[in-house]
């Protein structure tokens, strides 16, 4: 059965599309079900919600949409929906639940391995700077104004997506800007949204322990402007960084517009005029005009952000120089080349880069402006795509002068084993010079006891995270908080 004869299964049952958006709640968490809900079971990758059918008819569930149905309870008298993609029905369903609130949004998606949260900020800033009340959802939290909520996923579940959009409908929105995670294409969260502008960062590796191969990475990120950047919308454009290779083949889909953007061979093209670490100058070439930005961020790859987010908002209108009055304003995402005052004259920054290319690319960024030496602290996540390991410690060893290697999230795995799993790509010159501290305060002890006025530190891996997963246990960790504390220590012992 489809997923649209699913308002008429419930019109056989004398409830009607009406009775169904207000009287009937939608969930895929069994443990959230109650009387009269409707019971998605969806396969994940750690467990399959057709496993919980028994207990979602035994809490009252009188609908159940399955791909399945060979573990429906016997006996059980409800609705079912057979559909081939219990994903895509959830999303669906959420769209009508929620009475479809993204048709009355500009809806700006960004996806990339590296780059999404920032540029997502800046077109935010751009936009609510153009004057139109603009949400965001991604990996830090969501949000719109003063009004936050908590972020688990980068792109959350189609339930939350919808429903959060009509929150921000209700607070006077006017458009939203979303990270669009491989995860969320793959698994369809996003399939009915209207996207009017796509942005596509660049593309590293990240994330093989789900999608397995780079081609199925890719595959998952081409996917989002072949078939979903501008269906439903009114307006179609991808802006796409020209300046990565891999990028360069990403296919569009029948009536999307192209715009590309880089340093050079684009639609919008850069050169950068003057840089330190308190932040870059640069020209801009563009189809609407020439300008000069000013962003009070550090780091060639901020340059790239600025400008693809600038380009995304001048497909919605927004004129270069009211772009460039807000970059101006615009001190970075949390977490994102976030700074740490100090006295001491370091230049302290904490960022979540989590991949080779990211750290790479940041360090490369701090390496050209720093005048002292060069610190890095950082680990890799347990449970995690651990090809990625060495390659970090690798990317770190080509740029320090002092390199700490540390806990990030280890979840289940041991500590020591991650640190010996990122050893293996440090080259050999370092032996007996890179230091083990798999206790992340202590680490960052370690880097302020050994910096020098001048110094940069660098603390990456986790960004805007306020906690550590260690074990089943997750605590509060917050990298910024942390080191204000160990400078404050330091100063008043």
């Amino acid at each position: 059965m489809k997923v649209a004869q699913l308002l008429s299964v419930f019109t056989e049952l004398k409830w009607g599309e009406a009775a169904l958006l207000e009287v009937a709640d939608i969930t895929q968490d069994s443990r959230a079900v109650k009387k009269g809900s409707v019971f998605v079971a969806i396969r994940g990758t750690a467990a399959d919600g057709h496993r919980f059918l028994a207990t979602a008819v035994e809490k009252g569930a009188v609908g159940l949409i399955v791909e399945d149905e060979s573990l429906i309870p016997p006996g059980f008298t409800g609705a079912v929906v057979k559909v081939a993609s219990a994903c895509h029905a959830l999303d669906q369903l959420a769209q009508r639940f929620f009475d479809n609130p993204a048709r009355e949004l500009l809806c700006v998606g960004v996806t990339g391995t590296n780059g999404k949260t920032t540029t997502v900020y800046m077109i935010e800033k751009i936009l609510t700077h153009f004057g139109l009340i603009t949400g965001v959802m991604g990996t830090i939290d969501h949000h719109l104004g003063e009004h936050h909520w908590p972020s688990a996923l980068t792109t959350p579940d189609a339930l939350t997506l919808h429903r959060r959009l009509k929150e921000f409908v209700a607070l006077k929105a006017r458009a939203a800007a979303f990270e669009v995670s491989s995860h969320a294409i793959q698994q369809q969260r996003v399939e009915s949204l209207p996207f009017a502008v796509g942005v596509y960062t660049n593309f590293t590796r990240d994330h093989l322990d789900y999608h397995g191969t780079m081609e199925e990475y890719f595959a998952a990120k081409e996917r989002f402007f072949m078939e979903l950047v501008g269906r439903n919308a009114t307006m179609a454009v991808a802006v796409l960084n020209g300046d990565d290779p891999l990028v360069r083949k990403v296919r569009v889909g029948e009536g999307v517009s192209v715009w590309w953007y880089g340093a050079k061979d684009a639609d919008f093209t850069f050169r950068v005029l003057k840089e330190d670490l308190n932040g870059t100058l640069f020209h801009l070439s563009t189809p609407r005009g020439n300008c000069e930005i000013h962003l009070p961020s550090p780091g060639l790859h901020n340059v790239y952000n600025a400008t693809a987010a600038i380009a995304a908002c001048t497909a919605l209108g927004v004129s270069l120089s009211t772009a460039g009055e807000a970059l101006a304003q615009f001190h970075g995402a949390p977490g994102r080349l976030q700074k740490v005052t100090n006295s001491r004259g370091l230049f302290i920054f904490v960022d979540y880069a989590h991949t080779d290319d990211a750290l790479r690319t940041v360090l490369r960024a701090l390496t050209s402006l720093r005048p002292g030496k060069m610190i890095t602290v950082f680990g890799c996540g347990g449970d995690r795509d651990k090809g990625k390991r060495p390659l970090m410690a690798k990317a770190a060893s080509e740029f320090s002068q002092v390199m700490i290697l540390t806990s990030d999230n280890p979840r289940s795995e041991d500590s020591e084993q991650i640190l010996t799993d990122m050893e293996k790509g440090i080259p050999a010159h370092w032996i007996g010079q890179v230091l083990r501290e798999v206790d992340r305060r202590k680490a960052f002890y370690r880097a302020l006891q050994s910096a020098r006025e001048g110094d940069v530190i660098l603390i990456a891996g986790k960004g805007h995270e306020d906690y550590q997963i260690i074990g089943g246990e997750k605590l509060r960790f917050a990298d910024h908080q942390v080191l204000t504390e160990l400078l404050n220590e330091q100063a008043h012992p």
